[in-house]
């Protein structure tokens, strides 16, 4: 099951578990947000596309933490006059976390975020055997280019 969500002026497909950063949601940390702006909804079986929006469609996610974003720096420099201005901005975001898509006519569904992918067994490397090749088992000799190419007289 995902979902094409609208926050913050951006769109997001999103799934039950993922981890979203959206600009700042005045709201307290552990807190829940619902998102009621979804543009397309997929349960596997059933599509649904809004227009613009789905009708009934909603997306439960809950508030991780409230940070900043990476420092992008703006430098401006007019020359010949001895000016420059550097100036640096950090977006205050919220992290956000996706835990159910909920729209009218979906199939009750079995969150994927809980659900763990079989381990795969595990296979020591003296268990598989080493293939040897013709180059591998001959020895080869190793020829040296001279260091420069200038004729002798």
């Amino acid at each position: 099951m995902y979902a094409i969500i609208e926050v913050g002026g951006r769109q997001w497909k999103v799934e039950p578990g993922s981890r979203l950063d959206v600009n700042r949601v005045t709201a307290d940390v552990g807190a829940s947000h619902t998102v009621e702006q979804v543009l397309f909804a997929s349960d596997g079986q059933q599509v649904k596309i809004g227009r613009p929006y789905v009708d009934g469609a909603r997306v439960l996610c809950e508030i991780v933490e409230h940070r900043q974003g990476p420092k992008e720096i703006s430098y401006k420099f007019r020359r010949r006059e001895n000016w420059r201005k550097t100036v640096g901005h950090r977006q205050p975001l919220t992290r956000l976390i996706v835990k159910d898509i909920t729209w009218a006519g979906a199939a009750p569904a079995a969150s994927t975020a809980t659900a763990e992918a079989p381990a795969k067994p595990r296979i020591s490397k003296a268990a598989v055997p080493k293939a040897k090749t013709a180059a591998s088992s001959k020895a080869t000799a190793v020829t040296k280019k001279p260091k420069s190419f200038k004729k002798e007289s």
